[in-house]
């Protein structure tokens, strides 16, 4: 053998067990920091740092990005329309069946000590309420002017002794509206201050209604009394249907629909399908549906599932997945089951609340569609709803998974609606109260998010996990049989460095020994 061979071998020799056990226990230690990193990183970005690092840096270094094909600004261009339409479907929406933060709210923090609502929810209802109760020329009257430095407030006393402060001015119909909301402890306490505001409400919209065309601030007066009035006129439905005056809620609803049939961004149809389906109404609503489940309209849980619970109502007291499957589904059962399907494709994560396989919490002020917080706003108030429809849910829980294997995967096109947008996890995260802190400074889970699709584990986790786990068995080992792990080590090594052995004699045979006694040298 020749003078290479003797090298490694020389090397091999000097080598002690005590160098296995300190490069194998310093390999595992290296892989777990970079495996406990890399776990990390994905739970709080949703990647992997080390595929992102290769993407965003390695990949152009080498070549992976041509942005002078007219292929790639083709699909630029797609790209940018996909982030354009993400971006709109993440719009924050007012919940349209918000409970009452002083008598619902509040009275769930007093029980529990807990919050309900985050801060970024609660700043979005100060925003609603600046541009809906507020306008330029508050100024002119100091009832208004008191109100509209009140809605800015973020301490609750604060805004509640403003309120209480505009009322000894003059009657104001949004000081009303702020103890209603805030300050009454009971439904009932919040509806008689809402009759009354709507006594003063009614009295300015009528006057402003005269003035609206004499110029543009008394334009802008007139629509922030009509936002007022619808406001309170809604709110007074809620309060009666909470009270169990349904009928009367149903007639409130209808006739404000009929009096601003303009206003659809406030969803007072969803109040509406809600109260009907506590009358078991279903002919009723089926007509609401048919009006707002239109193709050119914004689709929201409540419109897909309500149309899936009367489809479903049509077949699921006589269904049998037994029976389904000997025979096939009928056409009624199959309308039934296109109709769920079609609902778990607008909102994944409703199925999951009405089934009961997660737990419910007060919903939030605001909402996400097709988010996590619609989901738990859908299935709060209308979970009853599809228990009260003999063998619903059973269809449901039979169904409902069946939808994802319509839907191409990755998401990069949908099958009824758009692609479900990225960004809904990381809005509901902002949503929804996901942690708490107790009272020795431990983080509690209160509600975990519901995450669609399933992050799957990036590659590179799971390679370092592995690689932890093999060396540091390996230094378990060597530590614990260091004469046997050596042999091995050694036999291993020996292998390894054969190919490169041969290599070395052949270029020994064909090389002058004085060259390569001279490169040796060197």
């Amino acid at each position: 053998m020749g003078m290479w061979n003797e090298v490694v071998s020389m090397f091999l020799n000097t080598l002690t067990p005590k160098f296995y056990v300190a490069l194998t226990g310093t390999s595992s230690l290296i892989s777990g920091l970079i495996l406990i990193f890399e776990w990390w990183y994905f739970r709080k970005y949703g990647t992997s740092f080390i595929e992102q690092v290769s993407v965003s840096h390695l990949r152009p270094l080498l070549g992976g990005v041509d942005n002078s094909s007219p292929t790639n600004s083709n699909s630029s261009n797609g790209d940018a329309d996909s982030n354009r339409q993400s971006v709109s479907e993440c719009k924050v929406w007012r919940n349209p069946l918000n409970l009452f933060r002083g008598a619902e709210y509040n009275r769930y923090t007093w029980v529990t000590g807990r919050e309900p609502l985050t801060y970024y929810d609660m700043n979005l209802s100060a925003q609603d309420h600046q541009t809906f109760f507020t306008c330029d020329s508050d100024h002119l009257r100091p009832a208004d002017a008191i109100m509209q430095k009140a809605w800015r407030e973020r301490n609750p006393q604060a805004r509640i002794s403003a309120a209480h402060e505009s009322l000894e001015l003059e009657d104001c119909a949004t000081a009303s509206i702020l103890l209603a909301e805030e300050e009454a402890t009971t439904i009932v306490e919040a509806e008689k201050l809402f009759k009354q505001a709507l006594k003063t409400g009614e009295g300015c919209y009528r006057r402003s209604q005269q003035l609206q065309h004499h110029g543009a601030q008394y334009e802008a007066q007139h629509r922030r009394d009509t936002n007022v009035l619808v406001y309170i006129k809604r709110r007074l439905a809620m309060c009666s249907r909470k009270l169990g005056r349904t009928r009367e809620a149903v007639k409130m609803l209808r006739d404000l629909m009929k009096e601003f049939p303009l206003l659809s961004m406030f969803n007072i149809h969803e109040n509406l399908l809600e109260s009907l389906l506590e009358l078991q109404n279903y002919a009723d609503v089926q007509a609401v549906l048919a009006k707002y489940d239109d193709i050119s309209l914004p689709k929201s849980a409540t419109i897909c599932y309500t149309a899936a619970l009367l489809k479903a109502r049509a077949v699921s007291d006589k269904f049998s997945p037994e029976a389904a499957s000997r025979r096939g589904l009928s056409t009624a059962e199959m309308n039934a089951v296109e109709a769920i399907h079609r609902a778990v494709e607008f909102n994944p994560h409703v199925p999951k609340y009405l089934l009961e396989m997660k737990s419910l919490i007060l919903p939030p002020e605001h909402i996400l569609k097709r988010g996590d917080s619609e989901a738990i706003a859908y299935a709060f108030f209308h979970l009853q709803h599809w228990k009260r429809v003999e063998g619903a849910l059973n269809l449901l829980h039979c169904t409902w998974e069946g939808t994802f294997r319509m839907i191409p995967y990755p998401l990069e096109k949908g099958h009824l609606f758009y692609p479900y947008p990225i960004c809904t996890e990381t809005a509901d995260r902002e949503l929804l109260p996901s942690k708490r802190r107790s009272g020795f400074n431990c983080v509690c889970v209160f509600h975990e998010v519901s995450v669609y699709p399933k992050k799957e584990l990036p590659f590179f986790i799971l390679f370092t996990a592995g690689l932890c786990s093999f060396t540091a068995m390996l230094a378990l080992l060597t530590h614990q049989f260091p004469e046997l792990m050596g042999v091995f080590a050694k036999a291993f090594l020996s292998t390894l460095f054969a190919p490169l052995n041969f290599i070395m004699e052949k270029v020994e045979s064909i090389l002058p020994s004085s060259l390569w006694h001279q490169l040796t040298r060197i």
